[in-house]
């Protein structure tokens, strides 16, 4: 294999496994303040209980994130060097905002949370996890800000033969960082929420600790099902902002070859042996492409014939993660509906409860098909329209990204193993045992 495909194999398996745990640190902070929020205002020690047990969860979660995530970040002067060097004062920037004030912050206050429950008010408690759920927000602010960068390049100059910042502002406020941030972080509360009802599923299901997990799984729901009807909203903003930006992406998105008004939108596809690449497209949706895209379902929508096929991104896995997103996307309020309807009874609805129980790994389907969509949709773009893939790996021997590619799989293997037992080991334990009363 050439080396850029190697130095993208890799970089995609670290940015996927890192991204198995970020999605849920997102949201468990904020479902952990409110359980502490709620052991501070009522007194009721069930509620500290309650958040010791899923802050042991999102202890483990958090620091796999980071041991992740660091290697990740390296990838940028090891493997894609010349990339660093043409846009690393943009970039770096950004990255080093959200290192230096973010992830400092959000690491130091995990520390003082841990070590500090029986030393300090519950309010006071309460507030740390606040502060740390806003940490980790903001860190994954500055990080999407610096990927819709790449998608949307703003605020920057050609100058000494290297992308320069020039408005700094223009880039963390531009409307594809707050799509891109409101999209991807609902997603992960979406997750954070699935996670828990999973759990808390198993839980009731053995009728074990009912207090505490039917109040979990009712937070739970209520947090999913807003974020699950929101992010279906929210996804129409996205796709009209990629028809403005990233007509190829967007034509890749819905296997979408001639360029036509009243497109429509095709439920499925198969690739096509006879045609170039392009897929066999099944059940059309006249016109809902068009409508998608531009709010007029007579509007004209670009298609990738349209395109040199070198500015083509690769169309049928963009296509297929695309599907699956959006099938999972529909999924998932469908079930908090359900749920909605039967919070007040959950231990009498075990089918629901075996459903939830293993619906805990759709939300990670759905995010990791997401990014998908983002990356490979982007191709062959590095920066859009400013820097190629190809132009930005590092000049490095192939034999030696093949090395650290199989180095980070088995790594990366062994560390996931380990983390996803030991979590699987505390949710499957519960909480600890209530205090005995004072004599």
């Amino acid at each position: 294999m050439e080396v850029l495909l190697l130095s993208r194999l890799q970089f995609a398996a670290t940015t996927f496994f890192h991204f198995l745990f970020v999605p849920l640190t997102l949201g468990l902070s904020i479902l952990i303040a409110i359980m502490e929020t709620r052991w501070a205002s009522s007194g009721n020690e069930e509620y500290k209980r309650m958040a010791r047990f899923w802050g042991k969860i999102f202890v483990i979660n958090f620091a796999l994130g980071v041991v992740t995530g660091i290697t990740l970040e390296f990838q940028f002067g090891t493997n894609w060097s010349r990339y660093a060097q043409y846009v690393g004062d943009i970039f770096g920037s950004l990255l080093a905002i959200e290192a230096t004030v973010a992830f400092f912050l959000e690491s130091t206050l995990i520390g003082v949370w841990i070590f500090t429950w029986d030393r300090i008010s519950p309010k006071v408690h309460a507030t740390i996890m606040w502060l740390i759920a806003a940490a980790v927000n903001t860190s994954a602010y500055f990080i999407l800000s610096a990927n819709a960068w790449m998608q949307h390049p703003v605020g920057y100059v050609i100058r000494n033969g290297r992308a320069e910042l020039e408005d700094f502002i223009a880039i963390i406020t531009q409307h594809l960082a707050v799509i891109e941030f409101l999209h991807t972080v609902s997603a992960a509360y979406i997750l954070s929420g699935f996670f828990v009802m999973g759990v808390s599923a198993y839980h009731l299901l053995k009728k074990k600790h009912l207090w505490i997990f039917n109040k979990s799984f009712k937070m739970a729901l209520y947090f999913s099902l807003f974020f699950s009807i929101f992010v279906v909203i929210q996804g129409h903003l996205n796709g009209a902002e990629v028809a403005r930006t990233q007509p190829s992406k967007l034509a890749a998105m819905e296997s979408h070859w001639k360029t036509e008004a009243n497109a429509p939108i095709y439920l499925f596809a198969l690739p096509n042996p006879f045609g170039e690449g392009n897929l066999v497209e099944i059940l059309p949706i006249p016109g809902a492409l068009s409508l998608l895209a531009f709010h007029d379902s007579s509007a004209v929508v670009k298609g990738l014939y349209d395109f040199k096929p070198e500015d083509r991104p690769p169309v049928f896995l963009t296509f297929s993660a695309f599907k699956i997103m959006l099938a999972l996307g529909m999924l998932f309020p469908l079930l908090c509906i359900w749920g909605w309807f039967i919070r007040n009874k959950l231990t009498e609805n075990p089918k629901y409860l075996r459903i939830m129980l293993w619906c805990i790994p759709l939300p990670y389907i759905a995010i990791e098909a997401g990014w998908i969509v983002t990356e490979v949709g982007r191709q062959p773009w590095l920066v859009w329209g400013v820097m190629r893939t190809s132009e930005g790996v590092s000049p490095v021997a192939a034999d030696q990204v093949a090395v650290s590619l199989i180095a980070f799989i088995i790594f990366y293997g062994l560390l996931g193993a380990a983390a996803f037992w030991l979590m699987a080991r505390y949710a499957k334990k519960g909480p600890e045992p209530a205090p005995e009363p004072a004599s």
